[in-house]
Order: C-alpha cells, then sequence, then structure tokens
C-alpha cells in the first residue's frame, strides 16, 4: 500500500528515492539504495527477507533484469509484490504482479520509475511522472519529494497516507539524506516542513563526515544563515 519514486540523476550521479504510504513506518521496510550499485523497492505485499536477497545480488553487479529473474524464481509470492530497480547506468526493471491491490502500476521515465499499489487511479502515478521530469533544474532530492507531493495531489492513495521517506546517496558510502516520518496525519507535508530545514545541512553534513575540523558547530552554522536551529520551535 504504497506509493515511491526511484531516481537517478547522471549530472550529479545521485540516486535515491522517495515514498509515502497508509501504513506506518514506510522507510525501513521496502526500499533501499546500494552505494554505487542502484536503489530497490519491494513494495505492495513487502516482504524484507526478499529484499534483502535482491540487494545481495545488486551489491555482485548483478544486472536488475537478472535480480528480477532470481527473485520470481525464489518466491512463491511473486506475483503478490510490486518490484522496481533502478542502476546507476540507467537500467530500470519494473514488475507489478497480478494479486497487487488495486490500483497498482507504474510509469517509467529517463532515469527513474514512479510505481505504487492501492491507489485511487493511473493519475497518480502520472503525475509523479510528470513532476519529477519538469522539474529536471532542480537537485534529485528536491525532484524526488516533488514527484510524491504531486502522487498525493493526484489523490494519493485509498485509504490516505501515514509515513513517508526520502533517502539519497551521492558518491559517497553514505547517504546525503536520509529523512522519515513514521506516523503524521500528513506526512508528505511534514517530510516537506523537515526536508526544508533540512536542505542547507546537507553539504554541511557531508563535509563534517569528512574532516570534523573543517566545519563550525552547526548551531553557529545555521544561526549565520538565518535559519531555524529546531524547525519545531519559534525562536531562532
Amino acid at each position: 500500500m504504497t506509493f515511491t519514486i526511484l531516481g537517478h540523476c547522471r549530472r550529479t550521479g545521485k540516486i535515491g528515492f522517495c515514498q509515502a504510504t497508509s501504513t506506518p513506518a514506510v522507510g525501513w521496510r521496502c526500499t533501499e539504495v546500494v552505494p554505487g550499485r542502484g536503489v530497490m523497492t519491494l513494495q505492495a505485499h513487502g516482504d524484507y527477507r526478499q529484499l534483502q536477497k535482491g540487494l545481495a545480488l545488486m551489491k555482485t553487479g548483478l544486472s536488475p533484469v537478472a535480480i528480477l529473474a532470481a527473485l520470481k524464481a525464489d518466491d512463491p509470492h511473486y506475483e503478490y509484490r510490486q518490484i522496481a530497480i533502478l542502476d546507476l547506468t540507467g537500467q530500470v526493471v519494473v514488475n507489478t504482479g497480478n494479486k497487487a491491490r488495486s490500483w497498482a502500476g507504474e510509469a517509467l521515465g529517463n532515469g527513474y520509475v514512479a510505481t505504487g499499489n492501492v491507489l485511487v487511479s493511473e493519475k497518480v502515478v502520472a503525475a509523479m511522472s510528470v513532476a519529477f521530469e519538469n522539474n529536471s533544474t532542480f537537485e534529485l532530492e528536491e525532484r524526488l519529494v516533488r514527484a510524491v507531493e504531486a502522487g498525493r495531489d493526484a489523490g494519493g492513495q485509498e485509504e490516505g497516507q501515514t509515513s513517508s521517506a526520502l533517502v539519497v546517496y551521492e558518491q559517497h558510502p553514505f547517504p546525503i539524506v536520509n529523512l522519515r516520518v513514521d506516523v503524521a496525519a500528513e506526512p508528505i507535508a511534514e517530510l516537506r516542513k523537515i526536508f526544508d530545514w533540512f536542505k542547507p545541512l546537507i553539504p554541511y553534513y557531508v563535509e563534517r563526515t569528512l574532516d570534523p575540523t573543517s566545519v563550525e558547530p552547526k548551531r553557529a552554522f545555521l544561526q549565520k544563515k538565518g535559519l531555524p536551529v529546531n524547525p519545531y520551535l519559534t525562536s531562532k
């Protein structure tokens, strides 16, 4: 019961995903990035074990097509799954099982795939696709969020949304963005609030990870930019 967009930016090398669902804590369950390889989602009737099998195959350098074939051969409940895989070469493969709950399907394009199930209609993934393509001048993380916002605005899921997540990697073996809203009345709006606050901190945390001596304390960094230290407090 999830809608997800997997995306890759050839200009920056970034790869990641954004998603939302009607159930809690979507961020850990069904989608992950393998640094230097690609990103994969296994949703609808997700199975974390099958996801980990797919990710392990991705780490070996197996192509998306070969990974999907291996998962199909190893999973008696394959037709309940909705699987999408995107690698750093731009190869993408997707399968929506015939037992995934309607409406279920996908929209593919250059460097991305939007996929979802238990949606109000195909308009959700279509809107995600348009939003991703029409915002190509923005960084990947912004494009991914805008795509999921567009999916929500097109109707999202029949049951509404409860949780959301955004994860993006660049050239490093650690994510530059890893944000989650595990439970909220409007999780996509909440994700947007957190992301907008976190956005200027992306290069800060990369630099701090690579060289802790190269940056000032986070509070001073934010205050110099006139940004709130905590977006949930009124004072800066």
